[in-house]
């Protein structure tokens, strides 16, 4: 069995990996020329270490990470503690796998140093993508011709493969953009933070964890937009994140002091497919289903998607690509969507005006803790993937 797997971002790699696993032989192809440092914090709940833990990476993405031992809410002006959900060794007990917390790059850099680098093709841009009923290619811009049984088109959010497959269509600005950044541990240990907090305001919300084993502080200031670039290395304009966060607790704003110059990124959408294969193609991760990072399950959605890919592939013949691909579709395309929409109200949640339904709001979390001390975003991590049955 050939595959050619498009794109080697999280999902692309770990396509690549699930797919090895398989049995395929696996042409992994990337448009830019060399492996780049880029992003900052991820978040890796327990089912996407589940998955990591699949593909056989979990220990080596553990050692790079750092663990909360809990997540604080907390109010935007105040500080004061709306409620706490367990982390740690708890959510571990519960759900099988640790929540873990890295830089995006060194998640990349467990994932690329997995992958064979004779199955790498980087500085090779696809342009095209085709198939009859018996294979499948892409077509580069150099004019070569890559054949296979499958193609996973694992390109991003701007993914050209899903406009390919179901014509136009466009990423949807989410309406909200945001600034990142890392700090150094000395400059963020005098202000007592806990390990990881989510500070709550009106059009606005903050976050801070650790990462790199606590090296680093990695903050994300997102607030209402009417545009944004959609880019990883955007700069803001110098003071810009303090202006929009005027007024918050003290803490905040000498983090957001402290990072000086900041990245700011537009946060963008796909709306959902009612399927995302197309005979021999498929898409994966964002190119399916991008959703905003409110529930931190972007990654680990692209995850669960490889995983369950070569899942349904194993065992699976060249002439039973279509309907193995069906198979896959049918196991994620549910639950990818209703994470998407999950992840879209709790942004509406987050960023309530102050006054009734911000207290109702902080009241209603503060009580989940009675019914689940993990939280209501832990719903989505205890469902074991691999083990649920067919949809009939």
């Amino acid at each position: 069995m050939r595959a050619v797997v498009v794109g080697a971002g999280i999902g692309g790699l770990a396509a690549a990996l699930s797919l090895r696993r398989a049995g395929c032989e696996v042409t992994l192809v990337e448009r830019t020329p060399r492996f780049t440092e880029v992003g900052a914090g991820i978040q890796l709940a327990p089912n996407a270490t589940r998955a990591l833990r699949r593909l056989g990476l979990l220990d080596a993405v553990a050692a790079r990470a750092s663990r909360p031992a809990a997540l604080s809410f907390r109010g935007w002006s105040d500080g004061a503690e709306i409620c706490r959900y367990a982390l740690g060794r708890a959510a571990e007990e519960e759900f099988g796998a640790p929540y873990l917390q890295l830089h995006r790059a060194d998640l990349h850099h467990v994932l690329a140093t997995a992958v064979p680098p004779e199955a790498v093709r980087l500085h090779t841009e696809v342009v095209g993508i085709g198939q009859d009923d018996k294979s499948a290619h892409v077509l580069t811009a150099g004019g070569e011709r890559l054949e296979a049984d499958l193609v996973v088109a694992a390109d991003g959010v701007r993914s050209a493969a899903r406009q390919w497959l179901f014509g136009a269509d466009q990423p949807l600005f989410s309406g909200t953009a945001a600034y990142r950044a890392l700090l150094p541990a000395a400059r963020a240990a005098p202000l007592d933070l806990p390990d990881y907090a989510l500070w709550l305001g009106p059009d606005r919300h903050f976050v801070h964890y650790w990462v790199r084993r606590g090296e680093l502080l990695n903050i994300v200031a997102v607030f209402r937009a009417e545009a944004g670039q959609e880019s990883w290395t955007a700069s803001a304009e110098p003071g810009e994140q303090m202006r929009e966060f005027a007024g918050w607790d003290p803490r905040v704003l000498t983090l957001l002091g402290h990072a000086g110059q900041m990245f700011r990124y537009g946060l963008y959408t796909r709306a959902p497919l009612v399927r995302w294969n197309v005979g021999r193609v498929t898409l994966l991760g964002d190119s399916a289903h991008a959703m905003v990072p409110f529930q931190a399950q972007g990654a680990a959605q692209a995850l669960l998607d490889a995983v369950v890919l070569g899942d349904s592939l194993t065992d699976a013949s060249p002439a039973e690509v279509p309907a193995a691909l069906d198979r896959y579709v049918a196991r994620r395309i549910g639950s990818t969507t209703r994470v998407q929409a999950g992840s879209a109200r709790a942004g509406e949640d987050y960023h309530l005006p102050d006054g009734p339904a911000a207290r109702a709001r902080n009241a209603r979390m503060a009580s989940y803790t009675a019914e689940n001390r993990f939280g209501p975003h832990a719903s989505v991590w205890a469902a074991d993937i691999l083990a649920e049955e067919m949809p009939s």
